[in-house]
């Protein structure tokens, strides 16, 4: 059974059609490529998966507990909460907070305390406190920033920065991370980190990922299958070699003459 199934999924605002009737499947641990050219709509679709905006038509189902169940429209909080999580193409961290704490806020919703006890300070409270600790420098164990746990989130170099986002969303223990453009503005030594982060990322937590990227050979090299938009619409979809070869997608990309 499929992870996660979009069907015919289009977003409208006003009189452009950003998403048209794009279709998608995922399986479980799979690693997928969305690619197209600048305004194809590949973060408009991001948004729709995740519930930042509200499909105009179509259906999002995901996988829970065996059960495909229709997403599309829900907030953001209760998608999150129903095992999809993802960064963003600005990076969106809590800067003035610390690296360790920006982790630990992603944890919220698997605390295991209430209200009681977080305000008379049981020792249940110290007991979870203690366990959420332990785990969100785990993950900054795996992303390499353990070290740099109490420094604050805006004194990070940009390549790590875009780590934080990434052990954020683990945090949340999702089924499906969504990375969008997570190379965007790297040079070729964090982007060759980020691929051996991604791969370490699949192989340990045994999560399935779809990235938006405009690096080729990020894409090329790590995707098991790739879909192509442009104009909101999908073009092409298959494994690396054939997209590289599709008449369609290089004309996308390099125009009619060429």
């Amino acid at each position: 059974m499929s992870l996660l199934k979009v069907s015919g999924l289009t977003k409208n605002f006003g009189g452009l059609c950003a998403v048209s009737n794009v279709h998608m499947e995922i399986q479980e641990e799979e690693l997928i490529g969305l690619i197209g050219p600048n305004g194809a709509g590949k973060t408009t679709f991001f948004n729709l998966l995740t519930g930042v905006y509200e499909p105009s038509e179509g259906s999002i189902q995901l996988n829970v507990d065996g059960k495909m169940m229709e997403i599309g429209g829900k907030k953001p909080y209760v998608i999150t909460r129903m095992g999809l999580a993802r960064t963003f193409q600005n990076i969106r961290l809590f800067k003035t907070q610390s690296v360790c704490t920006n982790v630990k806020i992603a944890m919220h919703k698997n605390i295991k305390y209430g209200t009681f006890q977080a305000i008379f300070r049981t020792p249940a409270f110290y007991k979870e406190e203690e366990r959420v600790q332990k785990e969100a420098e785990e993950l900054l164990k795996v992303v390499g920033l353990y070290e740099k746990r109490d420094e604050l989130a805006s004194n990070l170099p940009y390549g790590e920065q875009r780590k934080l986002e990434i052990a954020r969303a683990l945090a949340t223990n999702p089924k499906i991370l969504f990375l969008d453009e997570p190379a965007a503005g790297m040079n070729p030594q964090e982007t060759a980190d980020l691929t051996k982060l991604i791969h370490k990322i699949k192989e340990e937590f045994h999560v399935t990922i779809v990235l938006i990227e405009h690096d080729m050979s990020l894409v090329m090299s790590i995707c098991e299958r790739i879909y192509v938009l442009d104009y909101g619409k999908c073009i092409a979809h298959g494994l690396p070699e054939e997209i590289k070869k599709n008449q369609r997608v290089i004309k996308a990309y390099l125009g009619e003459d060429i």
